[in-house]
C-alpha cells in the first residue's frame, strides 16, 4: 500500500456519494490505493451499507487503518440529511470538504484529490459562485496566477479514449462565441503536457474536433473552422505538437479513429461526454488537467433518484481513485 493517501471529498450528502464511497472502499481496502474521506463520519457510517468507519486526524492515520475501516476526516454536517433530497443547508460543509481536500493536496499531505459528485443548485442557493468543481478548484489552486498554458482543462477518460474540452459548462448556444484561437491553443498545450507528465506518453498525438457538421463544409455550414480552429491547429503544429484536424466529430470516435491519436480536443461538453459514456458508461473518469494538484472524479452525477436505495454502482469512483493514484505516482517519479 502507498505511503501517501488520496483525499476524497464526500460530495452531496443526499446523493449516492456515501454509498459509492463505501463500496469503493470495500473494493480497494485490501490492495489500495488508500484514501481518506473528507466528510461527515456519522453520515458515512449510517449510509454506507454497514461498513466500519473510523474518524481519523489525517492521512498518516488513514493509511494505517485503511485495511480495517473507512477513514474519515470528520467535518460534520449541521443539518439532517434525507437521501434523494438535496438541501442548501448542507452547502457550507460540502464546500469546506472540497476546500480541505484541495488544501491537503496543495500542501503535499495527500497525493491527490478525488471528488464525489456535487449538485450545483443547492450550492448556488448558498452563494457558490462557480459553475462546478473544475472552476472552483482552479480558484483554490490559483491557476489564474500562472503563465499560460494552464488549466483547468477537463478530460474525460474511458478505456482507450481521452477527450478534453475547450469549453466546459457552457450553454450550447454560447459555445461559438466562447471559442477562440487562444483558448484552443491553451487547451491543446495543457492536454499534450498532461499526456506526457500524467499518462507517460513521450510523443503525444492530438486530434482536434470540428465544431460544425462536416467541419463546416468549406464555410457552407459554419465559419468557425476556418476562422478559429484551423489557425489554432497551425499554431499547435508550429509549437511542435503532433496534431491533426479539425476533423468532423462524427468520424473521430470509432475504434479505428481512436487508434490514431492519444487524446481528442473537443469544442463543447456533449461532444466529448457522449462518446465517452457510450464507450464505457459505468467506468469513465473525469480528470482536471493543468492544476498543480492531481484531481479526478467519477463521470456521473449525484444520482438523487436512486440515493439511499443500495442501487448505485461504484465502478467510476473506483476507476477515478485508481487513475488519481497512477497520475500521482508518475508525477512523483518525474
Amino acid at each position: 500500500m502507498k505511503t501517501t493517501a488520496l483525499a476524497l471529498s464526500a460530495g452531496d450528502p443526499a446523493g449516492i456519494g456515501p454509498e459509492i464511497i463505501a463500496k469503493a472502499w470495500s473494493v480497494l481496502r485490501a490492495e489500495g490505493p488508500s484514501f481518506m474521506v473528507v466528510g461527515d463520519a456519522q453520515l458515512l457510517a449510517s449510509a454506507g451499507g454497514g461498513v466500519k468507519v473510523r474518524a481519523v486526524t489525517g492521512p498518516v492515520e488513514a493509511i494505517r487503518v485503511f485495511g480495517q475501516a473507512l477513514p474519515v476526516l470528520d467535518i460534520p454536517l449541521q443539518a439532517p440529511v434525507v437521501a434523494g433530497k438535496p438541501s442548501s443547508a448542507h452547502a457550507p460543509q460540502v464546500i469546506r470538504w472540497i476546500e480541505t481536500g484541495a488544501g491537503l493536496a496543495l500542501s503535499g499531505a495527500v497525493a491527490g484529490l478525488v471528488t464525489a459528485p456535487i449538485a450545483k443548485a443547492p450550492l448556488y442557493d448558498a452563494g457558490f459562485a462557480f459553475p462546478g468543481h473544475t472552476e472552483f478548484l482552479a480558484e483554490l489552486t490559483h491557476v489564474g496566477e500562472r503563465q499560460p498554458p494552464h488549466g483547468p482543462v477537463m478530460m474525460l477518460a474511458a478505456r482507450d479514449l481521452r477527450a478534453t474540452l475547450v469549453t466546459i459548462h457552457t450553454p450550447l448556444s454560447a459555445v461559438p462565441a466562447a471559442l477562440s484561437i487562444e483558448a484552443i491553443v491553451n487547451a491543446g498545450l495543457v492536454t499534450v503536457e498532461a499526456l506526457r507528465k500524467d499518462f507517460g506518453i513521450a510523443v503525444p498525438r492530438l486530434a482536434v474536433a470540428a465544431l460544425n457538421p462536416h467541419a463546416g463544409e468549406g464555410g457552407a455550414l459554419g465559419g468557425e473552422e476556418a476562422a478559429i480552429i484551423e489557425p489554432a491547429v497551425r499554431i499547435l503544429r508550429d509549437r511542435g505538437v503532433e496534431v491533426k484536424g479539425p476533423a468532423p466529430a462524427d468520424s473521430l470516435f470509432h475504434a479505428e479513429a481512436r487508434a490514431t491519436y492519444d487524446a481528442v480536443l473537443c469544442m463543447y461538453h456533449d461532444q466529448a461526454l457522449i462518446p465517452v459514456k457510450m464507450l464505457d458508461f459505468w467506468a469513465g473518469v473525469n480528470v482536471t488537467l493543468g492544476l498543480p494538484i492531481v484531481r479526478t472524479s467519477p463521470d456521473h452525477g449525484t444520482g438523487f433518484d436512486i440515493a439511499g436505495r443500495g442501487l448505485a454502482r461504484a465502478d467510476s469512483l473506483v476507476a477515478a481513485i485508481r487513475l488519481a493514484a497512477e497520475i500521482a505516482d508518475r508525477r512523483a517519479i518525474a
